[in-house]
């Protein structure tokens, strides 16, 4: 006589159970202060609040789940006066995330090229650097990088909530200069073990004088 599963109480304990562990969660005065310093930034730098597009340009979904976290308890950069936009237009910042694909390419350069400048480019996630597990598939052209100039890289897989506003945050203090042309097509970029967890443009940080002519 075959066993009778307690579907009831797989059910009851699927929905009503509390989970076997509690998801972890930054401390509230630490994403404060983080959304805060991110607010000031912006205010000094633009003079109003940041506004971000994100673009999703390949991925599987990991990095997007972690960037949705922002706009959610207990991050809810909306009331630092953070947000995210739904056109490039009203944006100062790209926020891609994946590889980029072929399709995407093209739609990717038409974003940046109707923002208003600064038009600042962050790439985020490994795959998003350098193409991550994807890199050698021809449907990708690559990491971020191969199609437009980027400022700022955050590497991770994925990176989390608080990774990815102090990036922001490091991007704000750089100084977001003018962003150098895009590399040519095929062109490898640096991987993130050599760059540490978080890295602004190398010409975000030289004197004009440094830089070559």
């Amino acid at each position: 006589m075959s066993a009778r599963l307690p579907w009831s109480r797989l059910i009851r304990n699927l929905f009503h159970a509390p989970p076997a562990e509690a998801p972890p969660r930054p401390p509230d005065d630490l994403v404060a202060a983080l959304a805060a310093r991110m607010a000031a930034g912006a205010r000094a730098r633009l003079g109003r609040s940041l506004a971000i597009r994100e673009i999703d340009a390949g991925s599987c979904g990991g990095c997007e789940a972690e960037i949705a976290a922002l706009d959610a308890p207990p991050y809810e950069l909306e009331r630092f006066g953070l947000r995210f936009v739904d056109s490039p237009r009203q944006a100062d910042l790209l926020l891609v995330s994946g590889p980029v694909t072929r399709n995407m390419a093209e739609a990717l350069r038409r974003a940046h090229a109707c923002m208003a400048r600064p038009a600042w480019v962050v790439a985020v996630g490994d795959c998003a650097v350098d193409g991550g597990c994807f890199h050698t598939s021809p449907a990708v052209e690559g990491g971020v990088g191969t199609v437009l100039p980027v400022d700022l890289l955050i590497p991770g897989c994925p990176p989390a909530p608080e990774q990815v506003l102090e990036g922001l945050l490091a991007l704000l203090r750089a100084g977001g200069a003018a962003p150098a042309p895009p590399p040519e097509k095929g062109q490898a970029d640096a991987s993130p073990e050599e760059t540490g967890p978080v890295r602004p443009r190398t010409g975000d940080t030289e004197s004009p004088g440094s830089q070559p002519g």
